[in-house]
């Protein structure tokens, strides 16, 4: 077996048969993976720095298999994590950010422990626009000071890469990982998943643990697994659940959460589903891209769907802002940086934008507004301004969003193209998302934020609370009629 050529777009339990059988090991497949980031990423940047100790791992993994058989489907797969998730390794968590290129963790996060413990092999950390893209006004999607710009392997230095788990999504991709996990507050799993023809999941806030993780918001973040298909991110959704006594937001999580999402891969669920069509947030959508949109709904009310066409949310109407994000941000940050040792340079937001400012000419690149602004607010969470939106976000995105249109027209699920309003409505709600490849854009217009539609997009799905064994039975029934995914032509990065 060439494991060189064979792992590229093999699926977890592709891997998982052929170390059972003898036919490779992990630490074959580690190399293979590590070729293949040494060929690729140099101009690619979606791994921030890979992990020394990656090949023992998978050296003691295979030892554990053989001498008592395999702890599961996560056994000796090579993963990547966000730069933004602790492990208590050789790696360091940065957020991308020069101020924190030496940090060390000093434990894993629970998501971190929960994979090692299923034998995951972390391969290194991903590329991911810096501090989450909560740094800079007009700070460009995949951009860290540490790594630079991360491409979008379909397009390099054309397409949007999507952000700000951007290396997490190139480089699965790319075939540089079997998976990765990255983390959202607002599209940043649902972005960079769409635009670069993977299967993202974020899951309802609460479902995983974010003690570990360089927060932007208590109310919002949460990590996921990105994959090639439904079936592999759903195999790694259920190694990172759990109920963590560091994060009292998976308290709710009791009783809801899973630690095998598979048997919810289920094709025919399709034929009882019932999917909302939410035609206010297809407004803005350019012709090819609303053609892929149209093409799915198609797709699935010919797999026996119910498709209500159109629905309205209520609160579709409602103007957000982000005082939420720019008020907890400090206050999450600030209670992060305090715990690590005096040999890290900053200990406060506040520090952070000193030491930026000291090394402006490697730091500020897109400046730091957004850090600055954040600054300005006192870190208590005490603000009338903070308290008033974070009401009106909770009210408007739940009983006069999602819910209210789910329960008006008893849907299973609400249907938008890649990462979109609706994600962000979800993002507020604190409730899950999945996207699935859903075609290709052979043109495009300029969006705002001065990007490219153009190229991969994916089908989005978004339902209430804990409903990720629906969305997971609607997006793998979706995927098994299209197969959209194919993977991109890596010899376009020797033209970039």
């Amino acid at each position: 077996m060439n494991i060189e050529e064979w792992i590229i777009e093999a699926d977890i339990l592709g891997m998982q048969a052929a170390m059972e059988s003898g036919e490779m090991s992990s630490e074959e497949l580690v190399r293979a993976y590590l070729n293949r980031i040494e060929r690729y990423d140099e101009k690619l940047r979606s791994v921030i720095e890979v992990n020394p100790d990656a090949i023992s791992i998978a050296r003691a993994l295979d030892d554990e298999r053989f001498e008592k058989g395999s702890r599961g489907p996560l056994h000796g797969i090579p993963l990547l994590l966000k730069d933004n998730i602790d492990t208590h390794d050789a790696l360091h968590t940065s957020a991308g950010t020069l101020a924190l290129a030496e940090h060390a963790a000093a434990q894993d996060s629970f998501v971190a422990a929960q994979l090692r413990k299923a034998g995951a092999v972390f391969l290194g950390k991903a590329n991911m626009t810096e501090w989450a893209n909560f740094m800079a006004h007009g700070m460009w999607a995949g951009y860290s000071t540490r790594r630079g710009l991360c491409l979008n392997p379909y397009g390099p230095g054309e397409l949007f890469i999507g952000g700000s788990s951007s290396g997490s999504g190139a480089a699965v991709a790319a075939n540089l990982a079997a998976a990765a996990i990255g983390t959202e507050t607002s599209g940043s799993i649902i972005s960079p998943a769409s635009q670069n023809m993977l299967v993202g999941i974020k899951p309802t806030v609460g479902l995983v643990s974010r003690s570990g993780i360089i927060p932007i918001t208590r109310t919002q973040d949460t990590a996921g697994p990105m994959a090639r298909t439904v079936t592999d991110a759903a195999i790694v959704l259920g190694a990172m659940t759990g109920v963590d006594e560091r994060d009292d937001y998976t308290t709710s999580s009791q009783g809801h959460f899973l630690t095998d999402y598979t048997p919810f891969l289920d094709a025919s669920f399709l034929k009882q589903a019932r999917i909302g069509i939410p035609r206010f947030y297809y407004e803005g959508l350019d012709p090819e891209r609303m053609q892929i949109l149209e093409n799915a709904i198609e797709v699935l009310r010919s797999e026996g769907a119910t498709i209500v066409d159109p629905v309205e949310l209520p609160c579709q109407e409602t103007k957000w802002n982000w005082n939420v994000l720019l008020y907890e941000f400090k206050k999450g940050v600030n209670d992060y940086l305090l715990q690590l040792p005096s040999s890290i340079p900053v200990h406060s937001l506040e520090e952070v934008i000193a030491f930026n400012n000291e090394h402006a000419e490697e730091c500020l690149k897109y400046g730091q507004g957004v850090l600055e602004e954040s600054e300005a607010t006192s870190g208590t969470l005490s603000e009338p301004e903070y308290l008033d939106t974070l009401r009106l976000n909770t009210e408007m995105s739940r009983a006069q969003g999602i819910d209210a249109a789910l329960e008006k027209h008893k849907l299973d699920a609400l249907l938008f193209l890649g990462c979109d309003e609706g994600d962000d409505i979800a993002a507020r709600a604190g409730y899950p998302v999945i996207t699935v490849p859903g075609g290709y854009a052979q043109d495009g217009i300029i969006a705002p934020g001065g990007y490219i539609t153009k190229g991969p997009a994916g089908i989005t799905f978004i339902g209430t609370a804990y409903s990720e064994p629906t969305l997971i039975k609607i997006a793998y029934g979706y995927e098994q009629a299209t197969k959209h995914r194919v993977p991109p032509e890596m010899n376009r990065l020797d033209e970039a």
